[in-house]
């Protein structure tokens, strides 16, 4: 695994810090979590979706939240009622453990719904650029015409 010093970068740089921490925080990869497994997909131009594999897990045992530019994705299962019946798992493959997902969002992306379907949990964003921030054409006015001044002979 290779370290990158940034702190150069600090020194000679002002208000990058987010786009810093993230550049650190992609470094330490290696040791991100694999479960659930998940899906990142555009479907527009400013349009995308996360996918995350739940297999086992009801909409109360899921939860979503936006903070400061990120999704965090939580599941936990609530512990079984006890119905009478003894029960002995003799192999289990469908992982049901609690689980938080954190994903990065780029500025001005929101979360527009969620939906839960055959196991999966979908969850859609868009970005949503400020009309300040849109690109405007600026018309060139016509204006006086130019003039020349003349230089007189003394």
């Amino acid at each position: 695994m290779r370290h990158f010093d940034l702190s150069p970068l600090y020194r000679s740089t002002v208000g990058f810090d987010r786009l810093f921490s993230l550049l650190d925080q992609g470094v330490g990869a290696d040791a991100a979590p694999t479960y659930p497994p998940y899906n990142i997909e555009r479907t527009g131009e400013n349009d995308y979706r996360v996918t995350l594999a739940v297999a086992g897990f009801a909409r109360e045992d899921l939860s979503i939240e936006t903070r400061e530019n990120t999704l965090t994705i939580k599941g936990a299962k609530e512990a079984q009622p006890e119905t009478g019946v003894k029960r002995e798992i003799l192999h289990q493959g469908i992982a049901a453990r609690a689980f938080e997902r954190r994903f990065q969002l780029a500025d001005h992306v929101v979360v527009t719904g969620a939906s839960l379907a055959n196991g999966l949990l979908h969850v859609d964003l868009v970005r949503q650029i400020p009309e300040a921030q849109k690109p405007r054409r600026i018309e060139i006015g016509g204006g006086a015409p130019a003039q020349t001044i003349d230089a007189k002979a003394a």
